[in-house]
């Protein structure tokens, strides 16, 4: 067998292994979001979710194969000066990074390209939402003072990103860790933005960065919520923040 077709084999194999991170089945449904009211409904269709967010080591694979993600390589076009800037070079990680902790300092153009290699994409934001909204045992735990103040909990924790995955229980769905260790970015992470001028409009000038609230907002209690679309809100695609990171997901139909 000749070196040029083992090599093909290989990458075949290590894209099968990445592919098969288990993923968790969310089945859809409809849900009144942070902006509206609940006479306007968002629907979900069902589709699959990583149980866990991208690792490090996960993401090594991926610059090894995709020299082009490489720190060294990548364009800063794609990602900031802080891009994978805790490891200790392209293709090995830092001294005292935890291989099993989530990936962050990734911009939004690195976590996409990622997805893309491995049959997947990122989650779009009421996607990412409808999932959140669960505790352990109910799949809609926004109303529960318990589940907010433990999500703000996590908020005020120092240092949460060098934890390794699988740290928080699984909520309804099977998820983990969606909240506990990192933010994470969504495929249209700035598709609403707060300011503090146009309280009550959202404002379409993507450099913004988020300020305040929302009169429009259907839960103005929903602090946890705000402090995500705040965050996310303030985001550029080429930024790679230190507790910033991702996971994937696969429409049902293309399963």
């Amino acid at each position: 067998m000749s070196r040029f077709l083992l090599l093909i084999l290989l990458l075949v194999f290590t894209q099968t292994v990445r592919a098969q991170k288990p993923m968790a089945r969310i089945e859809g449904g409809a849900f009144a979001p942070l902006f509206g009211t609940t006479n306007q409904l968002v629907t979900v269709a069902s589709f699959f979710m990583d149980e866990t967010p991208v690792t490090h080591a996960e993401f090594l694979d991926f610059v090894k194969t995709y020299p082009e993600w490489r720190r060294s390589t990548v364009l800063r076009l794609f990602a900031d000066q802080n891009y994978l800037k805790t490891w200790e070079s392209d293709t090995t990680l830092g001294k005292n990074l935890n291989p099993n902790a989530p990936i962050t300092n990734v911009s939004w153009f690195a976590a996409s390209a990622y997805a893309k290699s491995v049959g997947k994409r990122l989650p779009t934001t009421d996607e990412w939402e409808f999932v959140a909204m669960a505790s352990r045992d109910n799949k809609d735990a926004r109303k529960d003072s318990l589940f907010n103040v433990s999500i703000l909990s996590w908020y005020e924790t120092p240092n949460t990103f060098t934890q390794s995955i699988r740290r928080t229980e699984p909520n309804f769905w099977g998820v983990f860790d969606l909240y506990g260790l990192v933010w994470e970015w969504t495929e249209d992470f700035n598709s609403v933005l707060l300011t503090g001028e146009s309280r009550g409009d959202v404002d379409s000038n993507n450099t913004l960065f988020c300020g305040g609230g929302a009169v429009g907002a259907s839960d103005l209690m929903n602090y946890a919520a705000f402090m995500r679309f705040a965050f996310k809100g303030s985001l550029k695609a080429h930024f790679a923040v230190q507790n910033l990171g991702f996971r994937c997901v696969k429409s049902e139909k293309e399963s």
